[in-house]
């Protein structure tokens, strides 16, 4: 018989292990061999020559590798990007020098291992919503939108009515939401902001009539601290920020003193970039830190790409390609790419009719690592979150037929 040769590949130190115990080996082994089989890469910025040159010798003296720029030799540069190229193993033996390391480099090896353990995904764990629980990182979860407003891109009229909004609602509920996301404000190109009066008058009737009838935690789509306090006052279990507590100063303190969950999405003016993903995490590092030291509960916190918010329809694009790089910060991850634009501009359709682009990119979303999807069409897109977890989360429930 010939002798079969195949690739496999390999993402995590658990999928290491379930390879090594297929081809035979005793367990000892394979705990010594998985961290082996994992390569990683990171990027440090705005590294001094003196610490490049560290990290370069102690990288390559343990078997990795690490790139940095021509002039860091003579230290020609004042500064540079270091990118380190090794496995797991590799990593181990390498931390543990650096930590022994002048010029700060004890600290950023504590930052380093923190950026390996996000990469490595995060365990399933309950989200505690003021009184009702949701569970991340066992399936996918369906956020239901939920716009009380006449502007918004896509749904916006339909649900000005009390009574047509609760109705909507149930039906999310009933067709396989998790949360139902409601928002007062539109945040389309081009909206026009409202005051928080009016953002009060709309949410707030149909946010008393949520609270008491719907079995699953309500969250409140809002910027501003006067409407989540509110909100939050009537029953909110979630605070869902687009501006990332960045604002209204007083949104983190309000997260914190409600101990309330918070989405924290990207956002920015403009759509120019050094690095996309690396902006953006230097960019939701700042809001978690906003939210850290106003006392809020790092196990609360979920961040937000920002889908559509200060990007191109190629960079929305890049975003889903490189989702999984946020995960290096260690929390879940929620994407909004329903009937987006950018999918219109990739097809050609208007907004009516996106439902096919929407389920592609919810399904990318959850193979690169996303927790939570918000979305309008949640029977259709509960259904492709589903599949998509059978295939990536090795969870899927099989039903008769």
């Amino acid at each position: 018989m010939a002798i079969r040769v195949y690739g496999i590949e390999v993402n995590n130190k658990k999928q290491a292990l379930r390879i090594l115990e297929s081809v035979g080996a005793d367990q000892a082994g394979c705990r010594w061999m998985a961290p082996k089989m994992v390569h990683r890469l990171v990027m440090l910025e705005g590294v001094r020559p003196e610490q490049a040159n560290i990290i370069k010798q102690e990288m390559l003296g343990k078997g990795g590798e690490a790139a940095v720029a021509r002039g860091v030799i003579d230290c020609s540069v004042s500064e540079t990007k270091v990118l380190l190229m090794g496995t797991l193993k590799q990593y181990d033996a390498f931390l543990a020098k650096l930590q022994q390391q002048p010029f700060g480099l004890a600290d950023l090896a504590g930052r380093i291992r923190e950026v390996l353990t996000g990469q490595e995904g995060m365990p399933p764990g309950d989200l505690d919503c003021r009184g009702m629980t949701v569970r991340i990182g066992e399936r996918t979860l369906i956020m239901g939108i939920l716009n009380v407003t006449p502007d918004s891109f896509s749904d916006g009229g339909s649900y000005l009515d009390s009574g047509l909004a609760v109705a909507r609602a149930k039906q999310m509920v009933a067709d396989g939401a998790d949360i139902i996301d409601l928002g007062g404000e539109s945040t389309r190109p081009g909206y026009t902001p409202v005051e928080p009066e009016e953002e009060l008058a709309r949410v707030i009737p149909v946010l008393e009539k949520l609270v008491e009838e719907l079995p699953v935690p309500i969250s409140i789509d809002t910027s501003k601290a006067v409407v989540a306090r509110r909100a939050l006052e009537t029953g909110a279990h979630v605070l869902n920020d687009q501006r990332a507590l960045r604002a209204d100063p007083a949104m983190a303190g309000l997260a914190a003193e409600y101990g309330v969950p918070v989405v924290l999405m990207h956002n920015q003016e403009g759509t120019g970039y050094n690095d996309l993903t690396g902006d953006m995490i230097a960019y939701f590092q700042e809001s978690v830190n906003i939210a850290l030291e106003a006392g809020v509960d790092r196990k609360k916190i979920i961040i937000d790409p920002g889908i559509g918010f200060g990007k191109t329809a190629e960079q929305n694009l890049e975003v889903l390609r490189r989702l999984r790089e946020l995960r290096c910060l260690g929390f879940p991850v929620m994407i909004g790419t329903s009937r987006k634009s950018t999918i219109g501009k990739v097809l050609g359709l208007p907004v009516d009719q996106r439902v096919e682009g929407t389920a592609a990119t919810v399904a990318v979303g959850i193979v690169n690592g996303a927790d939570i999807v918000r979305v309008h069409d949640v029977k259709e897109m509960a259904r492709v979150a589903r599949m998509t977890d059978a295939i990536v989360r090795e969870r899927g429930a099989f039903t008769d037929g």
